[in-house]
């Protein structure tokens, strides 16, 4: 791991999205809430959770760091056949949340994917990406607008 202990302590956010395509029929399933596993997207979002809590323990050389906020977001693209999933991860502290964001993301995919397989196992999930920053020495930055058309 590297050293992080001469830097400022700031407030710190990421958000990372990422989405799930899969057959009409199967986001139907989402849409209706009848899922044999259970509420989809309510699931997910624990998920989400959770893999953000444990990113350090996934992640070999990830600082464990005190989240003070993990917000989910899921939009349904039906034009798509898909779901996007927003994920805002923040502290305070010495380290950024990228991996914090980005892990909850796929975390949220993979649960969507779990809860769903048995309807639909072509599922492909995709545009996993970071698209924002704040906080630390190297401030903002913000994911080009060409690269999250990909």
């Amino acid at each position: 791991m590297v050293d992080v202990g001469d830097k400022a302590q700031t407030k710190r956010i990421a958000v990372a999205s990422g989405r799930i395509s899969m057959q009409a029929a199967t986001l139907q399933h989402i849409k209706n809430g009848d899922a044999k596993k259970g509420d989809v997207l309510g699931i997910a979002r624990i998920a989400a959770i959770q893999g953000a809590k444990r990113t350090a323990d996934l992640i070999p050389l990830c600082h464990p760091i005190s989240l003070t906020k993990v917000s989910v977001t899921f939009n349904i693209d039906d034009s798509q056949h898909a779901v996007v999933c927003t994920v805002t991860a923040e502290t305070t502290g010495q380290t950024g949340v990228e991996m914090e964001a980005l892990t909850a993301v796929n975390i949220s995919l993979l649960t969507i994917y779990d809860m769903l397989k048995a309807a639909d196992r072509g599922m492909v999930m995709s545009h996993i990406k970071l698209l924002e920053k704040s906080g630390g020495k190297s401030d903002n930055w913000f994911a080009q607008r060409h690269l999250e058309q990909f």
